[in-house]
């Protein structure tokens, strides 16, 4: 049965991670190499909880109990008895590929590793551990806490009991489940990446401002936001990364990243997080 929780990252994926798991019972340790950004999420975690708490939506008493199951380390070696791990770095291969060697290395024999990566193929991170039947796919949706869909992508040793423990942790998360093969972008970012490269197309050829684009996308077609607000939110780097795994997993020239995204990021233009993207904040 699993009941600890390993999460690596505690940027907004990660605290967002660690918080619906320890919201719903499971001892969570989230490590970082950054002693800030735990901070950062603790606070983050709390902030989040006493909002849902004041909206009603959950007890008072969740907050510090929620609180209470976190457990917060600079020692990967500390998630070495954890049942289940899902990685939540920066979407970068190389990156999540050394993070799964030494996952692999530490976390006791028999415990599932995920990854909660958006587009990179899970047959290739599980192929750098000696447990590829034990790696899958586990991608939540931002914010973590308010979205109810996670993708689950098997990859291709992935074993059936792996795939069916996962499927019941995301009901006990009281979320959503969509079930992708593994290609690069798995369903949602096959779709929504094209979308937002699109947008930044009709933008770089002076179709229109970026209001309008996001204004006939938003009315038009009933979307939350717009793309390109969209795209500030994700994070540009993020979008581009995502862009360039579809472009060089299929090698179709219809998923070439817009030149002005390439251009905004080189230029440290992120979204939100930076400060300036498409809009400034």
């Amino acid at each position: 049965m699993i009941k600890s929780i390993g999460v690596l990252g505690a940027g907004q994926m990660g605290n967002g991670i660690a918080h619906v798991f320890a919201q719903h019972g499971y001892q969570v340790v989230l490590f970082d190499i950054a002693q800030v950004q735990l901070d950062r999420a603790l606070a983050t975690i709390q902030q989040n909880l006493e909002r849902q708490a004041k909206k009603g939506a959950v007890p008072e008493s969740l907050v510090g109990e929620t609180l209470g199951r976190i457990t917060v380390t600079q020692d990967m070696n500390d998630l070495a008895n954890v049942d289940f791990a899902v990685e939540a770095v920066t979407e970068h291969e190389p990156l999540k590929l050394e993070i799964f060697r030494k996952l692999d290395g530490i976390v006791k024999a028999g415990s599932i590793l995920a990854s909660n990566t958006s587009s990179i193929p899970i047959t290739k991170i599980a192929s750098v551990t000696g447990r590829p039947d034990k790696v899958i796919g586990m991608h939540f949706m931002n914010p973590v806490p308010i979205m109810k869909l996670v993708e689950i992508i098997r990859g291709h040793a992935t074993s059936d009991e792996t795939f069916a423990q996962t499927s019941e942790m995301v009901a006990k998360l009281e979320k959503e489940m969509a079930v992708s093969q593994d290609y690069p972008g798995f369903i949602v970012n096959r779709i929504l990446i094209p979308m937002i490269n699109e947008a930044a197309f009709a933008l770089y050829e002076g179709i229109a401002t970026a209001e309008d684009i996001d204004k006939g996308m938003k009315l038009g077609t009933n979307q939350p936001m717009g793309p390109l607000t969209l795209a500030d939110f994700i994070g540009l780097d993020t979008v581009l990364a995502i862009a360039n795994v579809l472009y060089d997993g299929f090698k179709d020239p219809k998923y070439r990243p817009c030149p002005l995204l390439v251009k905004m990021v080189n230029a440290g233009y992120m979204g939100r997080k930076s400060g300036r993207g498409f809009y400034t904040y």
